[in-house]
C-alpha cells in the first residue's frame, strides 16, 4: 500500500519465487470459471451506497483509483480529466484521512471511499458499473510463494476486474508481479504485456521514492472492453 511518510530509498522486492508461480495458470483458470459468492460486509455495502449517490449526481467517464492509499494518484487523475469522475478507494481509514492534509483545496470530481474491494468490486459489477479506466497502482506484491494467492490476479475476483471494463493499468517495482499480472490476462483471453514504466511526473510517493533509489518500475495496461464482456 502506499505510504507518503518516508520518501527516502527504497529496497527491491526480495523472494523465494523464481519465474511465474508454478501453480498459477491453475489457479487463476479455477477462478475464472467459478464466481466468487462470500457474504458482502455491512461497512462495504454502506460505502458503496454513498458511492452511487455521489455518482448518481455527476455526468462523465467513471476513473477508479484501487489501493489508493492517501490518494496521491487519485487526486493526479482528477485533475488530468476533469471531466470524469475519480473514485479512490482504500480500506485503511488512516490512510484516507490524511489526504486532507497533503492539498489546501478540495477537488470537485474526486470521492474517497473506505472499503474492502473485494466486496466494493462486485457490488460495483452486479450494479452495472462500466469504467473507463481503472488503476491498481503498487499493490502489496506478497512476494513470497506461499503467499500467491493474496496477489489480485491470482485471488477470488481477478475475473470481478475483468468485468469491471475499462483500460487497467497495473504497475509494480517488481517486475514478476506485472509478468504474471499480464499471464493472467491472457488465461482470460486478453492481449496483456508487461513493460518498463517511467516518467517525467510520478503519480505517487512510491514512484518518487523507486525512481530516486534507480529501480525499475513496470506496468501492465489492457482494454477490458472487448465485444463479450
Amino acid at each position: 500500500m502506499k505510504n507518503t511518510e518516508s520518501q527516502g530509498n527504497s529496497k527491491p522486492v526480495t523472494t523465494n519465487q523464481q519465474g511465474l508461480h508454478d501453480r498459477l495458470e491453475e489457479i487463476v483458470l479455477r477462478h475464472l470459471n467459478h464466481p466468487f459468492r462470500k457474504p458482502f460486509a455491512d461497512h462495504t455495502l454502506k460505502a458503496f451506497a454513498e458511492a452511487e449517490a455521489w455518482l448518481s449526481q455527476r455526468t462523465g467517464p467513471l476513473i477508479l483509483d484501487s489501493c489508493c492509499g492517501v490518494g496521491e494518484s487519485s487526486r493526479a487523475l482528477a485533475v488530468k480529466h476533469p471531466d470524469a469522475s475519480v473514485i479512490g478507494v482504500d480500506r485503511s481509514f488512516h490512510r484516507l484521512q490524511k489526504h486532507e492534509h497533503c492539498f489546501e483545496t478540495p477537488a470537485s470530481n474526486l470521492l474517497f471511499v473506505r472499503a474492502d474491494l473485494i466486496d466494493f468490486w462486485r457490488l460495483a459489477v452486479a450494479a452495472g458499473w462500466t469504467l473507463n479506466k481503472h488503476y491498481i497502482l503498487y499493490p502489496n506484491p506478497y512476494p513470497k510463494a506461499s503467499q500467491v494467492q493474496r496477489r489480485w490476479h491470482a485471488s477470488p475476483v481477478f475475473r470481478t476486474i475483468i468485468e469491471l471494463g475499462g483500460t487497467l493499468t497495473v504497475r509494480s517495482n517488481w517486475q514478476l508481479y506485472i509478468d504474471e499480472f499480464a499471464k493472467a490476462l491472457s488465461l482470460a483471453g486478453l492481449e496483456a504485456s508487461s513493460e518498463l514504466y517511467r516518467s517525467d511526473e510520478p503519480m505517487t510517493a512510491f514512484e518518487i521514492k523507486y525512481w530516486a533509489s534507480d529501480q525499475e518500475t513496470w506496468q501492465c495496461v489492457v482494454s477490458l472492453n472487448s465485444p463479450d464482456r
